[in-house]
């Protein structure tokens, strides 16, 4: 699967926006050229259990499907002993997903398969290298002093991109789910019982990012306390992100996709530095940091 088939187009916005700022590049390059990948690696292979087919087989076999039918490569699955629900992927050259135990007592295996889709999801629409630097840059890097005076405007600016690559992602949980499956599934990951979750009308939850929305263009000051609140969180609010899963599946994009409608080829490119392969797009390589021609 090609994921300019389905990529929000504010997420692709946002990362044409970030990748034009000068100096980003050399940026990327300075922090893969840290070690950060191994140390990430080492400490999650240490404190982690990596789930397979000899281990915790049930919640594992939920991965398999789920790639052959996005078209990525199986990524390593692990889970971590931690009540508080959640996931998220990390790496470059190896790339893993999290679950933790407080996440998989918490949904059913449908929302399992929605939340281990949308991780996927950053995988294939290539989120992961970037996400791994706004979390190092986010976790304190930038309080070192190597990364110079560029650390704070990049740091929003990838926060800003690391928003807006959720709603992608979102959509590629609803292309293995279902849309009110990836909406409900953020009603439970909020700490809803599913006695509540279940009852919750989601158009009505929806609406109220439409409400959200007049609140924040109600004049530039309030757009500007809006921006402040916004402008260190990574992940969009939940209003907004149900609207968007919602709307998307009204649209004839997602049926087309759904009911296995022709998607465009991706173009095999591949840098000529380290040979990974790369986008049209891409100003430069993800992989080692390699200005590509456009």
């Amino acid at each position: 699967m090609n994921p300019s088939d389905f990529i929000h187009p504010e997420d692709a916005a946002a990362l044409r926006q970030m990748e034009g700022i000068p100096g980003f590049a050399a940026l990327v390059k300075k922090i893969l050229a840290i070690g950060i990948e191994n140390l990430q690696y080492g400490v999650n292979m240490a404190s982690t259990i990596r789930l397979s087919e000899r281990q915790l087989p049930k919640i594992y076999h939920h991965l398999p499907p789920i790639c052959q039918q996005l078209g990525i490569a199986e990524p390593e699955l692990y889970l971590q002993m931690d009540p508080n629900p959640n996931a998220w992927t990390m790496g470059d050259t190896r790339i893993y997903i999290v679950v933790t135990s407080g996440l998989l007592e918490m949904v059913s295996d449908e929302e399992l398969d929605a939340i281990i889709a949308h991780e996927c999801g950053h995988i294939l629409c290539r989120h992961v290298l970037y996400h791994t630097v706004a979390q190092w840059i986010g976790g304190g890097l930038a309080n070192l002093g190597i990364l110079g005076t560029l650390a704070t405007p990049i740091q929003y600016a990838l926060l800003y991109w690391y928003r807006k690559s959720e709603l992608s992602a979102d959509r590629a949980a609803s292309i293995i789910t279902s849309p009110e499956v990836v909406a409900s599934t953020m009603a439970r990951l909020s700490g809803g019982p599913k006695s509540l979750t279940s009852q919750i009308d989601l158009k009505e939850w929806a609406s109220q990012a439409d409400e959200y929305d007049k609140i924040q263009n109600n004049g530039l000051w309030n757009k500007t306390l809006q921006l402040a609140v916004i402008a260190g969180l990574d992940h969009p609010f939940s209003a907004v992100r149900v609207r968007e899963i919602l709307k998307w599946g009204d649209s004839e994009q997602y049926r087309m996709i759904k009911n296995g409608g022709a998607m465009s080829a991706s173009s095999a490119h591949t840098c000529p530095r380290c040979g990974g392969i790369v986008d049209e797009s891409w100003r430069f390589c993800r992989n080692c940091g390699t200005p590509l021609n456009s």
